[in-house]
């Protein structure tokens, strides 16, 4: 029984992709996985994953390394997945003194925007360098690359080419879709925002919409779902404040659910949206949750990003829109309101669209056989 071990810094030990993915479909088919994660606390086994997680992310990349050495000699794998480059470099030694593969699954767009957050000019442009420094060595390092999406092979499908690589995508695994295709009820519509209450996410973006749709149709009953919180880093009074500016009588808001029950939560919902900015990097970043939206049954308005261009025909099941235009996107919602055929018709496809290109068993095979191939390469 082949062992394969998860390494990761920033993600959680019940990551959807690591863990409900990636870590139980190899243990569906015959190995035996562990996780690290250094971004929770939990020690013990789920559903035949061990897991070996610790809440110490704001500790020193030296600390951080030794508890992935620790575990990497305890364990002692078959084969590594890693997520972030310090999780690759912590694994370097036992990789080159046991001909372990090591897997860099690269899913975030390195350095991020707020990463740098924290640097004013010019020191900001110090860090940008040595990050992509430290993501290059990441990748000499690494045996094998997995890519989350096209946008995201960059630099190091380029520098590296001769390194075996797959595009793994983020569909979800039937087993967590809860289909709920809607119909319009006359008159009336729940919109539905899903996330980080931030203007970084959107979220204003998206009570703008709304509000323009409540003034230019005033006999439209017009719900708000809101699923998600403010991020423990950022005050509260922005989300507050919005809240007190728009002031909609049927607004519900909800704690974020698990992840098993992620698309029942919005279940309500007739139309989803994400409405983040269009900048440099969310250009690069596909949107996760639009598959989840999509397997839902769900016609989603998205922001026009060369990330979901790439990969999803959003067109079939929903619009993609400059964000700030908030008039397009209220006429967007009142062609759905106007038109139900049409709206039926897209929720419809959504699913479809699901079921026929965007599911996790269209693309399993295609992981675990890449660890094996790997596996074999030893």
């Amino acid at each position: 029984m082949p062992k394969i071990l998860f390494l990761t810094t920033a993600h959680r030990y019940d990551d959807d992709r690591i863990f409900h993915h990636q870590a139980k479909e190899l243990f569906r088919q015959g190995f035996k996985g562990k996780i690290c994660s250094l971004s929770s606390d939990y020690q013990g086994e789920l559903d035949g994953i061990s897991i070996e997680a610790y809440d110490i992310l704001a500790q020193s990349s030296g600390a951080k390394s030794e508890t992935f050495r620790k575990i990497l000699q305890d364990f002692s794998p078959d084969a590594i997945i890693a997520s972030e480059p310090l999780a690759v470099i912590a694994a370097k030694d036992f990789t080159r003194q046991n001909k372990c593969p090591l897997i860099y699954d690269i899913t975030e767009w390195y350095p991020s925007t707020r990463m740098l957050k924290p640097y004013r000019f010019p020191a900001n442009i110090f860090h940008l360098l040595r990050f992509v420094i430290i993501q290059i060595y990441g990748g000499f390092l690494a045996t094998h690359f997995i890519f989350g999406e096209k946008t995201k092979r960059f630099p190091l499908a380029q520098l590296f080419p001769f390194k075996p690589n797959i595009l793994l995508p983020y569909f979800p695994d039937e087993r967590y879709i809860f289909p709920a295709v809607n119909k319009l009820r006359h008159n009336a519509i729940t919109l539905c925002y899903t996330g980080s209450f931030t203007k970084e996410k959107g979220i204003e973006n998206f009570f703008n919409a709304a509000e323009v749709l409540r003034s230019a149709r005033p006999e439209v009953e017009i719900s708000l779902l809101l699923i998600g919180s403010t991020p423990k880093s950022e005050s509260s009074d922005y989300f507050s404040q919005l809240l007190a500016q728009y002031s909609f009588e049927n607004i519900t808001i909800k704690e974020p659910s698990n992840f098993e029950d992620f698309t029942k939560s919005f279940s309500e919902a007739d139309i989803c949206f994400d409405l983040r900015p269009d900048n440099y990097e969310n250009n690069r970043c596909l949107p996760i949750k639009l598959f989840y939206y999509a397997a839902a049954g769900k016609p989603v308005i998205y922001t026009d990003l060369n990330a979901i261009r790439e990969h999803v025909d959003i067109s079939k099941f929903g619009h993609l829109v400059n964000p700030t235009d908030s008039s397009h996107i209220a006429n967007l919602i009142s062609e759905y309101i106007d038109d139900p055929k049409r709206y039926n018709q897209h929720a419809g496809n959504a699913l479809n669209s699901y079921r026929k290109h965007y599911n996790w068993s269209n693309i399993n095979d295609l992981f675990v056989n890449f660890i094996k191939k790997a596996l074999c390469q030893r």
